[in-house]
């Protein structure tokens, strides 16, 4: 099949890559806090226990708590625990919502650099549901992996974007 005709594919292969996703890493959101980086990060963090609040903004993006220095962890934990609370299925279901998001900005990413929706859509497979992202997906201190990889992948979705806008502008010079 030609690639103009699986254009119209892609919100269902996006949705379909999104609901197995989910579906394979679900038991993750009924996992509790672990005691080697949760309390670091959530459970015994007192900035992060607040929730968002002004003093957490600027504690975030001041501090190296925990030996590394990332405000956006910081937030999104803050940001869980003023949704959430403590209760560790929240924080699970965010991770797994960044993850899926990441798998799903994967596809539309290889799509847009390569036109081919098929087998974008079976490497973005290959990622979402590669074992090795599982300690990303269900330890809630890996937050700061699934976050890496979505800014990352938007960044690099706004690169080919302009990138091919460069090409296109020369064409037709």
């Amino acid at each position: 099949m030609n690639q103009s005709g699986n254009k119209g594919k892609l919100p269902l292969i996006c949705l379909l890559l999104g609901i197995i996703t989910g579906a394979v890493f679900w038991p993750a959101v009924y996992h509790e806090f672990i005691n080697y980086d949760d309390p670091d990060y959530v459970t015994a963090n007192e900035m992060v226990k607040r929730g968002v609040t002004a003093d957490g903004v600027a504690w975030a993006f001041t501090t190296g708590h925990a030996g590394n220095w990332h405000p956006v962890t910081w937030l999104s934990h803050m940001l869980d625990v003023s949704l959430y609370g403590l209760r560790p299925m929240g924080h699970h279901a965010t991770n797994l919502l960044f993850h899926t998001a990441n798998a799903i900005l994967l596809l539309l990413l290889l799509r847009q650099m390569t036109g081919s929706v098929w087998r974008s859509a079976t490497v973005a497979a290959f990622f979402a549901l590669h074992p090795l992202h599982v300690e990303s997906v269900a330890w809630v201190a890996e937050r700061k992996d699934l976050l890496a990889a979505f800014f990352g992948l938007l960044t690099l979705m706004a690169y080919a974007a302009y990138a091919k806008s460069r090409v296109e502008g020369r064409g037709s010079k």
